[in-house]
């Protein structure tokens, strides 16, 4: 009988999540604060060259 609850799969919780997204994985990284940056840059860019150069 004991060797029932030796295989018996544990509950679901969120510890299994949350080492599942802290798992390192391959390619480019890029810090949030650029990520945040570049398209409010890009809004920025835009509306200055519509407001400067358009007629």
């Amino acid at each position: 009988m004991s060797s029932k609850k030796k295989g018996a799969p544990l509950p679901a919780s969120s510890g299994g999540l949350m080492r599942f997204f802290e798992d390192e994985t391959k390619g480019f990284k890029v810090d949030p604060k650029i990520v945040i940056s570049i398209p409010i840059g890009l809004i920025v860019v835009s509306w200055a060259i519509e407001i400067f150069l358009a007629p």
